[in-house]
């Protein structure tokens, strides 16, 4: 099959506290290397003709200035837990810009808590400046968005259901500490698969490092990328040197191309 070539842009890295977390003194969060610094999970999706984005945690703004981007046409969103969807209001100033209404694909139990934490943006009556979102429901079926396919997979958090995509060769997971079999036939032939990775001991809703690197060995995919990364890992430059070939922890600013 063939599929358009994407650039793909780490936005954050981190877990839902961030890294450095606050008033913590540990050797990560005081690290001077600057991968060691994640923002909420997030990234940015590039081909020719469109600019999306996964998730817009708290640092959304900052995620925006710093890539220096001009243009987004849409939003996709794994889940609504307050670290993946927390910036949405800043989507005004894309809005104010292009004058067209944003893009965001959810499904129906991200869709309600969008609408609850963001009831202002879809009054019938709006206040001047607020954020203009045009919502789109999906749910395991592969859609279009803009120029690119989008296939999700259905992933559990504990027990809470979470999507990750498939964009072409790229799959995208976070968020989850278990895939049914059925879901992760989806991801095989992938030459890229980012997967979160919390930290090296289990946790109740998360991969460990050790999971996570099962995951991709089973599927075998050639590159994998971890994210979701919390200051319990370890600095980066000590645990990238420890993994596995062809595994490695991604960080704020890595882009790839596939």
């Amino acid at each position: 099959m063939s599929y358009p070539s994407l650039t793909i842009t780490f936005l954050g890295t981190g877990t839902s506290a961030g890294v450095p977390m606050i008033a913590c003194e540990c050797p990560v969060c005081t690290s001077p290397d600057k991968r060691d610094n994640r923002l909420r999970s997030s990234i940015l999706v590039q081909s020719e003709k469109t600019t999306l984005v996964v998730d817009t945690g708290p640092d959304f703004r900052y995620q925006m200035l710093r890539a220096r981007l001009k243009h987004l046409d849409a939003i996709v969103f794994t889940h609504a837990h307050k670290d993946h969807v927390a910036g949405l209001d800043d989507v005004r100033a894309f809005n104010f810009f292009s004058q067209q209404p944003m893009q965001v694909y959810a499904s129906d139990m991200t869709q309600e808590v969008i609408i609850r934490e963001f009831p202002y943006a879809f009054y019938e009556s709006k206040y001047p400046g607020v954020p203009d979102i045009q919502l789109n429901t999906i749910g395991l079926e592969p859609f279009m968005a803009g120029d690119i396919e989008v296939t999700p997979i259905l992933v559990w958090h504990l027990k809470m259901p979470v999507l990750g995509f498939r964009f072409g060769r790229f799959t995208y997971i976070t968020d989850a500490n278990r895939i049914e079999e059925h879901e992760l036939e989806k991801i095989k032939g992938s030459e890229v698969l980012v997967l979160n990775a919390l930290r090296k001991e289990k946790h109740i809703s998360h991969y460990s490092l050790g999971e996570s690197i099962e995951v991709a060995k089973s599927l075998k995919i050639p590159q994998c990328y971890l994210t979701h990364l919390s200051h319990q890992m370890g600095r980066h430059a000590d645990v990238d040197a420890e993994l596995p070939n062809g595994v490695h922890l991604a960080y704020d600013g890595l882009v790839i191309k596939v």
